[in-house]
């Protein structure tokens, strides 16, 4: 069969199938090309989900006569103003969006440039231009979407879901300018310079005020290298990511190095089935990320991932492991000393959490956990250095009361244990064990070189390997105590390595061991404690990183406002 060159109208309609998917792709596109007009008004609206007609409005510098006939040639931009395909900071730049959204539409176009004595208009299904009173920005209404192409309109859902991405697609892009004002079908309403948080609220809901932490870290090896946002405390989760909001050079992304690096931070915070929200604006030397990746520009590709998700899981480990202490800017307390570990060994019986004493009800709980501190071990401080305050009693052997100014505070004695205990565990150096002869795992080359790949990481959880010739791993030092499937391990890790990236198998089975280990060994739920072991406990876990959640993603402690209380009351 001979080579046939295919016809422009056929081009243009190949690629609207990999940059138009759906209403929300045009919106997306159309919205993109606003903001890099220099818009800070943009008005969307949208008919039967974007079937009949989107339009979108903006208060950019519009175009020339010139540039509105050039705007839909297949691959013609404004924003590469070179030909260096790494120096891109536009949010469009292969110049294939509205050619692809004129090949399956009725796409007409209004514009004006200042300077001009009139605005233009441009029938792109014709090419015909000619002089129009529009005197501010460009107007861009494309009506009867995949009516050129049926098979693709039959793939569309219903005009509430074609909607609601829609929605989804204008909030990613409301949260990426928080300068800019954005109107959806006169409904929903973003306004220009908006603070960040009240967009955050806007955009999430009410129900995260006052309950995202603020991001502002630079690499101290790379100052190009920043990331600021906010991140949601712990107890603060979905049952999805439908609340992530991931920027690389003010682009909005689905990465999965920003998403895997997003899940190690919360690893011991969150349970793995439950998400973060966060707001992320990751930025760095354009030179180091390709967004030339995919036509719709969602996906980047990092020239060093493993040091772009260090320095993530850092920064935002570093908000989360901020002590109660820390932020309510009081002096710590005498740090009172309840669990203390020679080395961390896998061996189980070889820990101890403390002496046992008489103080301790055994007869109440099966739990050879032994008691916090003891009674003369604690330490007065004024009231003012006791975020958690004074302890009044205990609940049911199980919550912990206290009142701190003008709050009632619960305190769940297991879940703050628990965490007091993984965190003396996680600070403790791991414990290798040298092996007299290496073991030997066979593998297929690939999955060699994929492991291999984060061996350094592999290294600070306690284990070394090499190459063991072309298709095998040698394994010279273990975590002690560590008796695995090998075999199995590293076919989990070359997969999770050849899919995002990155693997943290390792790092998830270390948690994994700790969290069960202080599980297992804190005071349990059901368990009575005199006055002194309670206030020990509360002394230490304001002074312990992410000690406002159990490694369950559980809340420790709960605070009540006394005037909250008067209103059960009516004493108000």
């Amino acid at each position: 069969m001979s080579i046939r060159v295919l016809p422009d109208f056929l081009i243009n309609q190949i690629a609207a199938g990999e940059v138009v998917e759906r209403p929300a792709s045009v919106v997306k596109e159309l919205v993109e090309n606003a903001l890099d007009a220099g818009a800070d008004q943009i008005v969307i609206d949208v008919t039967d989900g974007g079937r009949t007609m989107i339009s979108v409005i903006d208060n950019g510098c519009g175009m020339t006569r010139t540039d509105l006939s050039h705007c839909i040639m297949r691959h013609a931009t404004s924003k590469l103003p070179s030909d260096d395909l790494l120096d891109i900071n536009f949010m469009g730049f292969r110049g294939e969006a509205l050619p692809s959204i004129a090949s399956v539409s009725d796409m007409t176009i209004d514009t004006y440039r200042a300077g001009d004595i009139n605005g233009w208009q441009m029938d792109c299904a014709t090419g015909e231009i000619r002089p129009s009173d529009w005197d501010g920005g460009t107007r861009i209404r494309a009506k009867n979407l995949f009516a050129k192409t049926p098979a693709r309109l039959k793939f569309l859902r219903g005009d509430r879901a074609e909607m609601m991405s829609v929605l989804d697609v204008v909030k990613r892009l409301a949260m990426a300018r928080p300068d800019v004002g954005f109107t959806l079908n006169n409904k929903w309403r973003f306004p220009k310079n908006q603070d960040l948080s009240e967009r955050i609220v806007a955009v999430m809901g009410d129900d995260v005020r006052g309950r995202m932490l603020a991001i502002d870290s630079v690499s101290l090896s790379n100052s190009s290298l920043s990331l600021r946002g906010f991140i949601s405390e712990p107890t603060l989760r979905r049952a999805s990511s439908v609340d992530q909001f991931l920027f690389v050079n003010g682009r909005p992304v689905k990465d999965k190095v920003l998403v895997g690096a997003l899940r190690a931070a919360y690893m011991d915070v969150m349970h793995a089935r439950e998400f973060p929200l966060c707001v992320l604006y990751l930025t760095l030397d354009s030179r180091s990320v390709d967004v030339n990746v995919s036509p719709a520009k969602t996906e980047v590709h990092f020239l060093e991932p493993s040091h772009v998700r260090a320095f993530i899981i850092k920064s935002l480990r570093d908000v989360l492991a901020k002590t109660l202490t820390n932020q309510l800017h009081v002096t710590p307390p005498p740090q009172v000393t309840t669990f203390v570990p020679r080395e961390l060994n896998f061996n189980m019986p070889q820990f101890r959490v403390c002496a046992p004493h008489r103080g301790v009800d055994s007869d109440d709980v099966k739990s050879d956990v032994q008691e916090m501190v003891s009674k003369d071990a604690c330490v007065a401080a004024p009231e003012s250095e006791l975020p958690l305050g004074r302890v009044i009693g205990q609940i049911a052997n199980k919550y912990i009361l206290a009142q701190s100014g003008e709050n009632l505070v619960i305190v769940d004695q297991h879940a703050a244990h628990e965490r007091i205990t993984y965190e003396r565990l996680r600070r403790h150096a791991i414990k290798s064990q040298p092996l007299l002869t290496p073991i030997v795992v066979s593998l297929r080359d690939e999955d060699v070189v994929a492991v291999l790949s984060v061996a350094d990481e592999m290294r600070q959880s306690g284990l070394h390997i090499d190459a063991f010739g072309d298709n095998a791993i040698a394994i010279f030092e273990k975590p002690a105590d560590w008796d695995l499937n090998w075999t199995d391990l590293f076919h989990a890790i070359a997969d999770e390595v050849r899919d995002r990236g990155h693997s943290s198998q390792l790092g998830e089975r270390l948690h994994l061991k700790l969290a069960n280990y202080a599980c297992h060994h804190s005071v349990r739920a059901g368990q009575k404690l005199d006055m002194a072991q309670m206030d020990a406990l509360l002394r230490d876990i304001e002074n312990t990183t992410r000690g406002g959640e159990c490694n369950h993603g559980r809340p420790v402690y709960k605070f009540i406002p006394l005037a909250e209380i008067d209103g059960w009351f009516e004493r108000i």
